[in-house]
């Protein structure tokens, strides 16, 4: 049986579909591209991230890997490993996990990089792109085969590194300053460590 791909011409008309199966999606050209699971490794590290952040702030302004980011350009959709939301986001998400763009952005977004040059690619550039373009104050990326974490801020509309921090580096962050953090803690005893 040949299966039918929607064709999505706008935003809206994806936010509307529902096809009744329990998967995530990026809207790409008008089209859905299924995305596949994390690694044991990235989802061991964003657990972990996630634990040390809701000791910080409570669990509802911590949002794991079902968190969507409406963004501009292709694909039209992010999921971030962990994000970090404010609290006026709370009720707003309350009826779809979606953050549009006529929001306002959260307050952190981190995305844990998967094996292979394409992923390196689109965490560390495309990626980066698209939540500069969304004024996101500050950007993580955790790379878990070189054992780092990039901090990056937002500075009259550009990311600027704040630094790489690996080891026993505590990890600075202007959003949370009060985080208590070394890349050590994110990354120990995971596998190839």
């Amino acid at each position: 049986m040949l299966e039918v791909k929607p064709k999505f011409e706008t935003f809206e008309d994806y936010l509307a579909y529902d096809d009744n199966r329990d998967k995530w999606y990026e809207l790409f050209n008008g089209e859905l591209i299924e995305i596949p699971p994390e690694s044991g490794i990235n989802v061991q590290i964003a657990n972990r991230l996630f634990l040390i952040f809701a000791l910080l702030l409570g669990t509802d302004q911590v949002r794991g890997q079902g968190l969507e980011l409406e963004v501009r350009g292709e694909p039209r959709n992010r999921y971030p490993d962990l994000t970090i939301i404010r609290e006026e986001h709370i009720n707003l998400l309350a009826k779809r996990n979606t953050i549009r763009l006529l929001m306002p952005p959260p307050l952190l977004v981190v995305e844990i990089v998967s094996p292979g040059e394409l992923q390196r690619h689109r965490d560390y550039i495309a990626k980066r792109i698209q939540y500069q373009d969304c004024a996101i104050p500050e950007y993580w990326i955790i790379d878990p085969e070189n054992q780092t974490i990039l901090v990056l801020e937002l500075k009259d509309k550009i990311y600027i590194e704040v630094g790489e921090f690996s080891a026993d580096d505590k990890v600075k962050s202007s959003q949370f300053p009060q985080l208590d953090l070394s890349a050590s803690q994110l990354f120990q005893n995971s596998v190839g460590t």
